[in-house]
């Protein structure tokens, strides 16, 4: 299976603990292509349709329902999590998303 990052996947997100998201749920691709094609983990987002306007989130149409890409809950986990792709980020997107990034974690 091919991996690139900003692709949609839906991912099997159980079992968590506490206020993780859970379930199986589309996810977005963080991690970059060489990790992607490289090692057997990448690093996802989660996306929801039940959200609130933060800092931290992307709001996105995704299979024609409003929701959000939830970047206060990156996480590293298996490919084996992943059940199929379901699509892949426009360039609007990646962009918020770089920039909530890079003053989360950088700035």
């Amino acid at each position: 299976m091919v991996i690139n990052q900003y692709d949609i996947f839906w991912v099997d997100l159980n079992p968590t603990i506490g206020h993780e998201i859970k379930k199986v749920r589309p996810c977005i691709v963080l991690s970059p292509d060489e990790m992607n094609f490289n090692i057997d983990t990448i690093i996802i987002a989660p996306m929801t349709t039940k959200s609130r306007s933060y800092p931290t989130r992307v709001k996105i149409i995704f299979q024609k329902k409003p929701g959000w890409i939830i970047l206060d809950q990156i996480r590293t986990i298996d490919k084996i999590r992943l059940k199929e792709k379901a699509g892949h980020l426009d360039e609007i997107e990646i962009t918020e998303i770089k920039g909530i990034l890079k003053e989360m974690l950088i700035d």
